[in-house]
């Protein structure tokens, strides 16, 4: 009997377990599906929002905003480094803002990734062809043909590279070739009839010239050009119709009216050649033609200038350093190398609208210069020598004397933002700062360290100390009422380091330098092992001593300056700032902190002052090492490189500035690099 309940009670409890595993197992499946729904959806929404990602940066770059398609695909590469569109298209948005440098390297990395990009390999020969190392950007045309033999912009492109190396026979033919595929492609006619030129065949170049007139009638260069040519011909009314043309179609043409001028001057107008010269240079102070031709037509009508002229003219092109009155109006086939610059700068019609403009540099027709050394023939790619770079800075200099712009002409709206002028200078130090943390209006944060949470959490996050080298004197009120709450804090507790540290930090914001000094030194005393006490202590001693020379400065300026005596010493004594406090707070905060890129950044500024260059990079090297990111160091770092005539190394550390975020910096490498 009993035996019959148990197996009863078996039967039963079969039933029983079968539904309690069933239970079990629903239960799993149910936090597998939960896991499911969350996880699917996520993926699916973070391939959309790489894609938009990827969209919006195209989009950005076919309406000129290239910084912001820097950043969308900035985003896209830190998500998806293994795609090569993203490297390919921020490649196209540096090269639009003429960091060729940078933009090299973002096309090697797509070509790495993907071998079979013609587009790649195209405008990376367009990159190296606007670096002037012609080799290689030929080296890269033939294998975009290998790969798109039916793309009329890559056989033009490769015109112009051979035409700068003085192969005009096979420029001719890359351009005939590239008519033969887009017969309508007006940009392979100008350079046809440049190339024509350079072989005087001035028929046959403006033959060219009328057709790509007749295709696009609004096209100021074709008009320029043809005027040189019917000037060769002497031709002289034709070619004043032409310059005319050119003019109203551009009106910021310097090299229109420097050509029209030579051609007034041959006319024996020359009141008219003078205002045409003063036209150019107001519209490009560095044209050397223009200066010489300005010389001659003064000296002639005996006004004054003429040897200023001409001394200028030679500064700026020591192959004008010759007696103008032998001269004969030869400069005008110097001038035609510049009139070549801009003649390929509108898009093909067939190219899309993320493809890259097509420039071609000043020695695509640097052949047609009689005067040219052998040296100057040499088509490898050569060192600057000083002489040529003090005198690409001296052009620099004549071009920063124009007029400054109005604030409505300041605005560079079509995205190329590296024609903006800006003052150049290093980027500040870092100090530590504060914002209001019920504002709407405050900046993200500039950079995360995990040093400052010591001080945020024994402070509840009221105030939040950033670490920043941003301005922030319209919160100057908001640190005054902070400074306040810590003398409250203070007077209930003297003994606690961070308190000090704290309204240290808020005196120096508001400049009160003196309270400063004895808050941090007092914080010091409670807490001699606190990095940030002896950075921020660096930092204010660095704001005494340029509040000191501010001051100095001032007060020199107000100086009656005395007669000097007979037996008066002429010589001038130059006070050196004296930094080694400043030096050894900063050494201390490393000694405490080796890892705090900020010390190093601002260790690296001071020794920049100092003239300790190769110490500052030491530096600057070690705070990049820390902080992969850090734009503002690879900003100084650039320029200090710049200054040490390490102009390549400079122009891809001011590439890596402007792609994280410093837009300056694609300025100096268009003034200074390129």
């Amino acid at each position: 009997m009993i035996s019959k309940n148990i197996k009863k009670n078996e039967k039963r409890a079969i039933p029983a377990k079968i539904l309690f595993l069933l239970s079990i197992y629903c239960t799993r499946m149910k936090k597998l599906l939960f896991v499911l729904l969350i996880f699917v959806p996520n993926l699916i929404f973070s391939q959309l929002n790489i894609d938009h990602y990827i969209e919006m940066g195209e989009t950005r770059i076919q309406i000129g905003n290239y910084v912001g398609a820097i950043e969308d695909f900035n985003i896209v590469i830190r998500f998806k480094p293994h795609l090569p569109e993203p490297y390919y298209y921020r490649a196209v948005a540096k090269h639009q803002l003429e960091d060729y440098r940078g933009a090299i390297q973002d096309y090697n990395t797509a070509i790495d990734i993907k071998p079979y990009y013609p587009d790649a390999f195209m405008n990376r020969g367009l990159a190296y062809l606007q670096l002037n190392d012609f080799a290689k950007a030929i080296t890269d045309y033939d294998r975009a043909i290998e790969l798109d033999p039916n793309n009329s912009t890559i056989y033009n492109n490769r015109g112009i590279a051979k035409a700068s190396m003085k192969d005009i026979d096979g420029a001719i033919a890359d351009y005939t070739k590239a008519l033969e595929i887009s017969p309508k492609f007006t940009n392979s006619y100008i350079n046809r009839s440049n190339a024509k030129l350079m072989k005087n065949d001035i028929k046959g170049a403006i033959k060219d010239l009328n057709q790509a007139i007749m295709i696009r009638p609004h096209f100021s260069n074709a008009y320029l050009l043809r005027g040189l040519a019917r000037f060769e011909l002497n031709d002289y009314a034709s070619a004043l119709r032409d310059f005319d043309e050119c003019i109203k179609l551009d009106p910021k043409n310097a090299n229109a009216f420097n050509n029209r001028g030579i051609v007034k001057q041959k006319l024996e107008d020359f009141k008219g050649a003078i205002m045409d010269y003063n036209m150019a240079l107001q519209i490009d102070p560095t044209q050397a033609n223009a200066y010489l031709n300005r010389g001659i037509a003064k000296e002639i009508l005996k006004l004054p200038g003429s040897e200023e002229d001409y001394a200028v003219a030679a500064r700026l092109d020591p192959k004008l350093a010759f007696n103008p009155k032998d001269v004969d109006y030869s400069a005008l086939a110097q001038s035609r190398q510049k009139a070549n610059q801009t003649t390929q700068q509108n898009q093909a019609p067939n190219q899309s609208a993320t493809s890259l403009t097509q420039n071609s540099p000043a020695q695509t027709t640097a052949a047609k210069d009689a005067s040219q050394t052998e040296s100057e023939q040499n088509t490898a790619v050569k060192k600057e020598t000083k002489e040529e770079r003090d005198r690409r800075r001296y052009k620099l200099s004549l071009a920063d004397t124009r007029n400054l712009p109005s604030p409505q002409e300041e605005i560079v709206d079509d995205g190329r933002i590296q024609n903006k002028n800006i003052v150049i200078d290093l980027q500040p130090i870092f100090i530590l700062s504060s914002y209001n943390r019920f504002s709407t209006d405050y900046e993200r944060l500039q950079y995360y360290n995990v040093e400052l949470e010591n001080i945020n959490n024994f402070n509840n996050y009221d105030p939040v100390v950033t670490i920043s080298n941003k301005s922030v004197n319209h919160l100057k009120d908001v640190f005054n009422n902070y400074i306040l709450y810590f003398n409250e804090k203070i007077k209930k507790n003297n003994k606690e380091s961070q308190n000090y540290l704290s309204r240290g930090i808020l005196y120096c914001l508001i400049d009160d330098f003196s309270n400063s000094m004895a808050d941090l030194q007092k914080a010091i005393e409670l807490n001699d092992k606190n990095a940030l006490t002896y950075f921020t202590r660096a930092n204010c001693r660095i704001k005494i001593i340029d509040l000191t020379e501010q001051l100095k400065q001032s007060s020199d300026a107000l100086k009656v300056p005395m007669k000097q005596g007979i037996n008066q010493n002429k010589e001038t004594i130059t006070e050196t700032v004296d930094y080694t406090e400043v030096m050894n707070d900063y050494a201390t905060c490393l000694q405490l902190n080796p890892k705090f890129p900020y010390a190093y950044f601002n260790l690296a500024y001071v020794k920049c002052k100092m003239k300790d260059y190769a110490g500052a990079l030491t530096d600057l090297n070690k705070a990049i090492d820390i902080e992969k990111d850090f734009a503002e160091a690879y900003f100084n770092r650039g320029l200090t490189k710049i200054y040490l005539d390490d102009i390549d190394g400079g122009a891809i550390d001011l590439s890596k500035a402007g792609e994280l975020g410093i837009q300056d910096a694609y300025n100096i490498i268009k003034r200074y690099c390129n």
